[in-house]
């Protein structure tokens, strides 16, 4: 298992980490009531996926 040699400096540590972030979810429209909804995902306030009723809303 790697193991380093020598203690990361907090510039070093910080400068690597600021790359670090989440990311923005990605919202298209529902194709049958257009609220916002994530991707591949059934509409919560519709029930509706890939324009089937999938969920009892």
């Amino acid at each position: 298992m790697a193991v380093p040699k020598r203690k990361m400096s907090r510039s070093n540590t910080r400068h690597r980490r600021s790359q670090w972030k989440a990311a923005v979810p990605n919202l298209v429209s529902c194709e049958s009531c257009q609220a916002p909804k994530l991707q591949h995902i059934a509409c919560p306030s519709c029930g509706t996926y890939n324009r089937r009723q999938v969920l009892d809303v």
